[in-house]
């Protein structure tokens, strides 16, 4: 029997984090959608979107997303954005397993003021334009989250304890 796992949330949310620790505990492949999209056109997200649109972007990200979401025993963290176009959600949905990382605006407002360089969607912002720019999208965006099968607290991961527990705690709740 295979498994897939496919983990939705806003940027900063946690899917990565969770998803490599839970992929190296279940013994699956990660795929991060969003690495996967680079790798294969061999130009960064924020680069796709400046040189081609976020419209470009975003069928380009939905045949990547079909692409992944054949592979066996894998666990995908998708982009932020990916839940929101196209059928994405009702496609993942029939593929594997949605798992909504919930993070709460507090804490993806701190994540993401540590990474702010390296989000380009956020790049330059004040704190108060951050917080503001989190709200917004998380409000049009949570609708589409919504669909996940799964709903999971990702607040807690900002140290191997907390990822550790917070693995334990996803595979008694979800699998």
């Amino acid at each position: 029997m295979s498994t897939r796992i496919l983990l939705i949330g806003f940027m900063a949310a946690g899917k990565t984090t969770l998803g490599k620790a839970l992929a190296r505990d279940l013994g699956l492949q990660f795929i991060d959608l969003d690495h996967y999209i680079e790798n294969r056109y061999h130009s960064t997200v924020g680069q796709i979107f400046a040189e081609r649109g976020e419209e470009a972007f975003r069928q380009i990200e939905q045949r990547m997303l079909h692409e992944v979401a054949e592979f066996e025993n894998v666990i995908i963290a998708t982009g932020g954005g990916t839940p929101c176009f196209f059928d994405n959600m009702d496609y993942m949905n029939a593929q594997g397993i949605t798992v909504f990382l919930e993070a709460s605006v507090d804490v993806i407002h701190t994540r993401l003021t540590i990474a702010r360089v390296q989000r380009p969607l956020v790049k330059g912002k004040t704190a108060d334009e951050l917080r503001h720019y989190i709200t917004d999208m998380l409000e049009h965006r949570r609708p589409h989250y919504a669909r996940a099968q799964h709903l999971f607290c990702a607040d807690r991961l900002e140290n191997n304890a907390q990822v550790a527990e917070s693995v334990k705690r996803f595979k008694e709740q979800i699998l």
